[in-house]
């Protein structure tokens, strides 16, 4: 990725008990994504891909146009906050995955979203 396209995504992930069924391993998470443009060029984000992966080592992979129904637009220097959620069948998973976005000048290109974890309280140390 050159410098005029840069986009940073940052992931914060949160535990939802109550939502959640350990007896029945389900397990329910919302995170919260911040998408900022770093680069020198405005870009629409089109498309999200996920890899959700349990500790059983079972892939969810997901594919889909925008996040949350939306294609946010991001001038440079500029933030998209938005939070979404996931369901695994264990207490501990991680989440990595990329946003295809178009910048202003044609250019098509992937803003990687790095690998988080989706942890129950007081599962890790």
């Amino acid at each position: 990725m050159n410098e005029k396209n840069k986009i940073i995504v940052e992931a914060t992930p949160h535990f939802i008990e109550a939502q959640s069924s350990p007896d029945e391993d389900r397990y329910v998470f919302a995170y919260t994504i911040t998408i900022t443009n770093v680069g020198e060029i405005p870009a629409k984000l089109l498309q999200r891909h996920w890899l959700i992966t349990d500790s059983n080592g079972k892939i969810q992979e997901v594919r889909g146009d925008g996040v949350i129904g939306e294609h946010p637009y991001l001038k440079p220097g500029e933030s998209f906050r938005y939070t979404s959620g996931a369901m695994i069948a264990t207490p501990v998973g991680t989440m990595q995955g990329d946003y295809t976005m178009h910048s202003d000048d044609g250019d098509h290109f992937s803003a990687d979203v790095p690998r988080f974890t989706l942890s129950i309280p007081r599962t890790l140390h």
